[in-house]
């Protein structure tokens, strides 16, 4: 390069996964039979309604042009109308709904729309690594708090003393939680909303989980009460409706939030291909028989991943929600990439090893329910073979 990367590029890495799958494109190229496991990529399609509904819109060519940078009015309308039949909880279309080219985007957007070179962002660990290199391009500092593995992976409320609390500005939380599978609760919602507001803080929720293998009503932190005066949820139909390449995500929260999003927003990209939203109204539509069906499916798969944890000799959750399963490894490995990269590079099988995650991580694997159930039974016909 003739010049140098900005300053901000020396504390972000390349993302894990970006590294790890040219690693095994490079195995698989020179004819190693490398079963995946490891990245939460929907392999199961969409409805056939949402496909042909992409088609037709496609077709016209009347909407090949750049759209509103807050989307076509009613997709905002089927968004709220998604929050109040899933979650019991009312929005305003137009001003506390904000469509996202993916709600990754809308981590890195939210970052750059209130924190200042200094500031501090509170992100879990185990954690999506998202948010803290959001917050490092925006010139913020994050700063770890830990969940709590003994009490399903709620925070670690003790260790979010005074001090912390006082100098954070954005506190991320994620429930369902990616990477434990925690369900998580209104009473860590309440809490948090109680001492976000205490401490001026915009708590947000990172919210794609929350139908996928979950028994119980979906949780959003818009049914905690007065909600909205201090946190904002993010929200897609990557997982929930098997639209990851899709790019189709929102923002939900109070207006004000939403208009400083906006201004990030609307200066970064322009708005959503118009079938693409199309297509949206359309997913929107699917029945509850549908959304059975797609949980049937990981269910089975779900099995076949115990199956491999207790290969393994890991401890999980069975009761853990969304499309991963999160296990714990048996004090005979030094650490986690002593059994994955055996589990590679003998077995040819890639497994997450946690520490990706946070240093709370570092003792975990995280198996993808996105694979085939002859992936899976094939993982573990080779583990078996293994000498663990």
């Amino acid at each position: 390069m003739i010049i140098q990367e900005a300053n901000r590029l020396s504390f972000i890495k390349e993302y894990y996964f970006s590294k790890k799958l040219r690693e095994i494109k490079q195995m698989m190229d020179e004819g190693k039979p490398i079963l995946n496991l490891g990245i939460g990529n929907p392999d199961m399609a969409p409805s056939p309604a949402t496909i042909e509904a992409l088609q037709v819109s496609a077709s016209n060519v009347n909407n090949h042009g750049y759209q509103p940078y807050k989307g076509l009015p009613e997709l905002s309308a089927a968004i709220a109308n998604f929050y109040h039949s899933t979650y019991g909880v009312l929005l305003e279309p137009q001003t506390e709904i904000l469509p996202l080219i993916g709600s990754k985007e809308g981590i890195s957007h939210i970052s750059q729309a209130f924190l200042n070179p200094g500031d501090i962002a509170l992100v879990p660990d185990p954690g999506y690594p998202s948010y803290s290199s959001a917050t490092r391009l925006a010139g913020g500092e994050p700063v770890s708090y830990n969940l709590d593995e003994n009490h399903q992976w709620a925070p670690k409320w003790s260790e979010l003393t005074e001090d912390i609390l006082n100098k954070a500005k954005i506190w991320w939380i994620n429930y369902p939680n990616m990477p434990t599978g925690a369900e998580g609760s209104q009473a860590i919602f309440q809490k948090a909303i109680a001492l976000a507001k205490k401490h001026q803080i915009l708590l947000v929720n990172d919210n794609p989980y929350s139908l996928i293998l979950n028994k119980h009503k979906p949780l959003s932190i818009h049914q905690a009460d007065d909600s909205k005066s201090v946190a904002l949820e993010l929200n897609s139909l990557s997982k929930s409706h098997n639209m990851a390449g899709w790019r189709i995500g929102f923002l939900t929260g109070d207006q004000a939030y939403i208009n400083a999003v906006l201004k990030v927003k609307s200066n970064i990209d322009s708005g959503m291909f118009k079938p693409l939203q199309e297509a949206a109204l359309e997913a929107f539509k699917n029945d509850e028989e549908w959304h059975i069906d797609r949980n049937r499916a990981y269910e089975q798969r779900r099995v076949l991943a115990f199956e491999i944890m207790d290969l393994l000799n890991c401890k999980y959750d069975k009761d853990s929600v969304g499309m991963f399963v999160w296990g714990k490894i048996p004090e005979q490995y030094e650490d986690v990439e002593a059994l994955t990269e055996k589990l590679l590079h003998e077995a040819n099988v890639f497994i997450t090893p946690g520490f990706i995650f946070g240093e709370k991580g570092k003792r975990y694997i995280r198996i993808s329910l996105c694979s085939k159930p002859q992936l899976l039974m094939e993982t573990i016909q080779r583990i078996k073979r293994l000498s663990l």
